[in-house]
């Protein structure tokens, strides 16, 4: 069992930037591919990007390459996204989620692939 607690969220300006934070507890968090995904009232949620087990491979969606980036840090069961140039469309819950897997080099970018998930944390972003 893993409990993954998303921080970080808030209420910013277009351009402006945030940093969402996920703490993972349970298993041992290195053994997990991390992602990050979205949903906006009244939308599905939605893929945003995801980090390897080790960190060495990332993926992101279309629209927040280049201006978001994900990272994580195994000696503290964390993983984060800087989140720059903040645009109105970003505006969702955002949610951390945690697959547990054998191939250290990859992960996955469909939500169902996904083994736990966190309780979500709010971007708002004005215009």
């Amino acid at each position: 069992q893993v409990q993954l607690v998303e921080s970080g969220g808030g209420l910013v300006q277009a351009g402006g930037s945030l940093r969402l934070t996920c703490a993972a507890s349970g298993r041992t968090f290195s053994s997990f591919a991390m992602g990050w995904f979205r949903q906006a009232p009244g939308k599905e949620r939605e893929f945003v990007t995801a980090i390897s087990r080790s960190g060495g491979s990332t993926y992101y969606a279309d629209a927040v390459k280049g201006r978001f980036t994900i990272s994580r840090d195994n000696a503290k069961n964390t993983v984060y996204l800087q989140m720059n140039s903040l645009k109105p469309e970003d505006t969702a819950v955002y949610y951390c989620a945690a697959d547990f897997r054998l191939v250290a080099g990859t992960a996955p970018v469909t939500p169902g692939e996904y083994d736990y998930w966190g309780q979500g944390t709010q971007v708002t972003v004005s215009s």
